[in-house]
């Protein structure tokens, strides 16, 4: 068991943090937006609304991507500093924090921008979880990484059913299935680090 330093602190408490900014801003959004349809909207929607929706939901997304960037660069790429490819996951996770940012930053009004780095992001994040699945195996951390390994599949998974199936008419569920996952994913693993250390 060894000693977080303060900045691997920092990157451990961001992870708990990053759902609990991104998913209560964006129920708020929601709560202020009555006429948002989980299967006819997309969540971006809420960031052009008049309101109080719209500055909500692009704060939420910008905090919970900077969030996200400090987990990944503190965190994660502390963690797995004696695993050259546990680094790079680290840091592609990291790069999707940024495309997480940027969707606050580039809301719907900023089209096609917009379209750009919410794809970026859906793409990036199973991409980084699969890499991460490679180096926590060579770890021999099995259960870890077949639980990243999942994590993955369940956030790329409603995105290829829609491509095939097209079971919404918008994006809002995906991108809600995805996000979430991800999100259990950080928390497990903040919660990973935060055990096998002296916090």
């Amino acid at each position: 068991m060894f000693r977080l330093s303060f900045l691997q602190r920092v990157g451990v408490v961001c992870g708990f943090v990053v759902p609990i900014v991104a998913f209560c801003c964006i129920g708020v959004a929601v709560l202020f937006y009555p006429e948002f349809s989980w299967f006819g909207n997309a969540l971006s929607d809420l960031g052009v609304v008049s309101g109080v929706s719209a500055p909500v939901f692009n704060f939420g997304l910008l905090a919970a991507g900077l969030f996200c960037f400090f987990f990944a660069v503190f965190g994660l790429f502390d963690h797995f500093k004696d695993s050259f490819v546990g680094r790079v996951g680290s840091i592609v996770f990291a790069v999707a924090a940024v495309w997480l940012m940027a969707i606050g930053v580039f809301n719907e009004s900023f089209w096609p921008i917009h379209f750009i780095v919410a794809a970026a992001f859906f793409v990036t994040l199973p991409f980084a979880l699969l890499i991460l699945t490679v180096a926590l195996y060579r770890r021999q951390e099995v259960k870890l990484a077949v639980f990243t390994l999942i994590s993955s599949f369940v956030a790329a998974l409603p995105w290829l059913l829609l491509f095939i199936v097209r079971y919404v008419s918008n994006v809002a569920i995906p991108e809600i299935i995805s996000s979430l996952t991800v999100s259990i994913w950080i928390v497990v693993l903040s919660y990973r680090i935060l055990k096998t250390s002296k916090f």
